[in-house]
């Protein structure tokens, strides 16, 4: 066994709470400010309340990583192509307070996940290459549950999907089957509590719940040392200068009428559970064409149908404007 691979062990068994700080010179005036924002009162118990410091009275590796000035950061690489062959650029936000650094990541993928649109049978669709909550929820927990002693998180962006990977695999005692459905265990306890404190994140899987509301299981890869997930872009929409697009869509039919759909979009927004016959005498139109416009929604990914008699509408698209 190598050197390496022995401190490796030696690290997996202790936590950042009981890992000493590499500095021990730190200030939190980043963290402070964060919870003065949230409400709450800073006192001189403050560090020793997030459990940040050893028994010894020193700082711990959850301080270090939370301190106005430490040597972790998140990288974000750029490829122009679908690997890894030409790197267009390379960034690493950290060197401070990790919800500062996880804050820029957020606002660097915010300009980086653009719209995409699609001419459909009813309407004109805009979406985002990624959805936005599931890629917020992906690269937080990726920055939460990481193993910092293996490596930093990473998000890579290609020109076909985003990746997010964090280091150290599914947590002791977590099994896949609990991993998908939602159960919590946090890797690092002390990050977890800040991150909930500031409302970033919560304790209850609720974050993997809104990402598997969007996307399937198959986005999820495991290894023993990493955990990997992986958003494509969406399919049959293009960007909005009309290049980079994985499919134009424009199988449409000239006939549509985008203002049936908004009108059968605005009953279901008033009530979920409406019925076929309830949607026809709202919105003035034949039963016939109030069940042909909530087909083409369904496959265009407008609409969902959740349960059957008694189940309900869930709306999909939040941006839909008129055909152009």
């Amino acid at each position: 066994m190598t050197e390496n691979s022995e401190m490796a062990m030696a690290w997996h068994k202790v936590t950042l709470q009981t890992t000493i700080s590499p500095r021990q010179n730190l200030t939190f005036q980043q963290l402070k400010i964060y919870y003065e924002g949230k409400g709450f009162e800073i006192n001189d118990s403050f560090i020793d309340n997030l459990d940040l410091r050893l028994s010894t009275g020193e700082y711990n590796y959850a301080a270090y990583l939370l301190a106005d000035n430490n040597g972790a950061s998140i990288k974000v690489a750029k490829y122009a192509g679908t690997d890894k062959v030409n790197l267009v650029k390379n960034d690493e936000y950290g060197y401070r307070c990790l919800i500062t650094a996880t804050t820029r990541v957020m606002d660097r993928l915010e300009a980086e996940n653009h719209t995409f649109a699609k001419i459909t049978p009813i309407f004109r669709l805009e979406k985002n290459m990624v959805d936005k909550s599931a890629l917020r929820e992906a690269v937080i927990n990726a920055i939460v549950h990481n193993d910092y002693a293996i490596s930093v998180p990473v998000v890579e962006i290609f020109s076909d999907r985003i990746v997010v990977t964090s280091a150290g695999g599914l947590v002791e005692g977590l099994s896949q089957d609990d991993f998908f459905s939602c159960r919590s265990m946090p890797r690092n306890r002390e990050l977890m509590r800040v991150f909930k404190d500031i409302e970033m994140t919560e304790y209850l899987g609720s974050g993997m719940g809104r990402i598997l509301s969007a996307y399937n299981h198959s986005i999820f890869s495991f290894s023993p040392s990493f955990l990997v997930v992986t958003f494509p872009f969406e399919e049959g929409y293009e960007s909005a200068d009309g290049t980079n697009g994985t499919n134009t869509g424009t199988n449409v039919n000239e006939n549509y009428n985008s203002e049936v759909g908004e009108a059968v979009l605005e009953a279901i927004k008033s009530n979920p559970t409406i019925t076929l016959d309830k949607l026809s005498e709202t919105t003035l139109l034949s039963r016939r064409t109030v069940a042909r416009t909530l087909k083409a929604m369904q496959d265009s990914g407008v609409l969902r149908r959740i349960g059957t008699t008694r189940g309900r509408w869930e709306i999909l698209v939040e941006q839909i404007g008129h055909r152009k």
